[in-house]
């Protein structure tokens, strides 16, 4: 921000939300580095305790970068944050994420994983919104998404171009059903994007740190479905670990949501 600080899409939704500025309390329980169980637990319970209006759960992200990555934990997670917020009254904002594996330019072997749980986090996420009554962004088939300029210098998170982004698209379904009274955020940022020599720096000193956590985590992890991966490239049989994944989504819906829901879903 001009002077310091940080400000994410929230706090600019926040500003076309109400009225006239200051007009809506912002509540950012969020972290960095967060994880699907994260939200469902203290995430949610500090939302709850603010009695909210207006909620976001957009989340998953995190959860497909790990080891270990489960889709029925995440959707459990998933259904237990929306859930409770709407019962409790408010209207929850989702939003459906970019293929991080294709953002990053991986090899094959190493995308198509990770494009498989973030089909698998974003199937959870459409039908628990749809369940919920949630109000869906579908960011992920934005152009804007994946753009030059919208991510910052991790290839993972908006830049601030990005957040504006995020938050004009937001603004628009929550206008349109009469959630919003005032214009809709600026598309402009306030100043240039970090240049080169700012992004390599925040690479080599943050951005090294987060690659040395993943390599502890994710990396062993992620070879192993490399290798799965290569293994059924070479004997063709590829189509079976997408019906694997598929599969397993659909379980993992079937554990939540009424059969009569989940019975036929692709």
């Amino acid at each position: 921000m001009p002077g310091g600080g940080w400000r994410g899409w929230g706090a600019l939704l926040a500003e076309g939300i109400g009225a006239g500025p200051g007009v809506v309390a912002v509540v950012n329980a969020a972290r960095s580095g967060a994880c699907s169980g994260d939200v469902a637990g203290r995430q949610l319970a500090v939302a709850l305790a603010c009695r909210p209006r207006l909620a976001s759960v957009v989340v998953g992200g995190n959860d497909t970068l790990r080891g270990g990555f489960a889709i029925d934990r995440v959707t459990a997670d998933l259904h237990t944050a929306i859930g409770q917020l709407r019962a409790a009254g408010a209207d929850v904002l989702t939003a459906c994420l970019p293929d991080p594996g294709s953002v990053l330019g991986l090899p094959w072997p190493l995308a198509r994983p990770l494009a498989r749980r973030m089909t698998a986090l974003n199937a959870a996420v459409h039908a628990l919104s749809a369940y919920h009554g949630a109000l869906h962004l579908h960011a992920a088939h934005r152009p804007w998404s994946t753009a030059p300029g919208t991510l910052s210098a991790d290839r993972l998170h908006p830049s601030e171009k990005g957040h504006r982004l995020l938050a004009h698209d937001f603004h628009a379904i929550l206008a349109a059903r009469g959630l919003a009274a005032g214009p809709p955020p600026r598309l402009d940022p306030d100043r240039p994007p970090p240049g080169r020599r700012a992004s390599t720096w925040w690479m080599a000193t943050r951005g090294t740190r987060w690659v040395a956590d993943r390599s502890r985590d994710l990396l062993p992890d992620l070879l192993r479905l490399a290798a799965e991966e290569y293994r059924h490239e070479v004997r063709g049989t590829v189509p079976l670990l997408d019906h694997a994944a598929r599969r397993a989504t659909e379980h993992a819906l079937g554990a939540v949501l009424p059969s009569s829901l989940t019975a036929g879903r692709p």
